[in-house]
């Protein structure tokens, strides 16, 4: 018998907005929060494991950024697309009281507060992605096109390719 996995605040929002989604359970590695950490115990491509970083800009405030799990997110681009002259991310310590979640469990969906949210234009060539399901150590699986428009996201390029 599968084990019952406990649904998170994203996965009843989800359910809210009849969003087709799986949650995906993985090991968590305390030592090791990273997404590439995350894939490797999916046995998923990195390409296809998002994580979701949370900045703050000199003009628009606080927006989110999703990216593939391998790659950094230019500072530079992440400005020029959110309407900002510059932007940092925010010190982990704000992240919990900021978004609701902690550090390797921060999904895109049900934050506190909706923010100006964009993903990488990569996440339109895979029929699906992962994101964190709002806790560490659960995953989910969603269609792009899906997560585009439960965030109301901009598609756009983050990193220099």
């Amino acid at each position: 018998m599968k084990e019952k996995i406990a649904k998170t605040n994203v996965a009843r929002l989800l359910d809210k907005a009849k969003v087709s989604y799986e949650l995906i359970p993985y090991e968590v590695d305390e030592s090791d929060l990273s997404a590439i950490h995350v894939a490797a115990s999916l046995g998923e491509n990195i390409e296809q494991v998002f994580k979701t970083l949370v900045l703050r800009g000199d003009k628009s405030g606080y927006f989110v950024c999703v990216i593939p799990g391998e790659h950094e997110v230019d500072l530079k681009i992440a400005a020029k697309v959110s309407g900002n002259k510059k932007c940092d991310l925010i010190p982990m310590k704000e992240l919990l009281p900021l978004t609701g979640y902690i550090r390797g469990g921060c999904s895109p969906i049900g934050m506190k507060k909706h923010f100006s949210t964009y993903i990488h234009k990569s996440c339109t060539a895979f029929p699906y992605i992962y994101i964190s399901a709002g806790i560490r150590g659960l995953q989910i699986k969603i269609a792009p096109d899906d997560l585009i428009n439960e965030t109301k996201a901009e598609i756009c390029s983050l990193f220099i390719e």
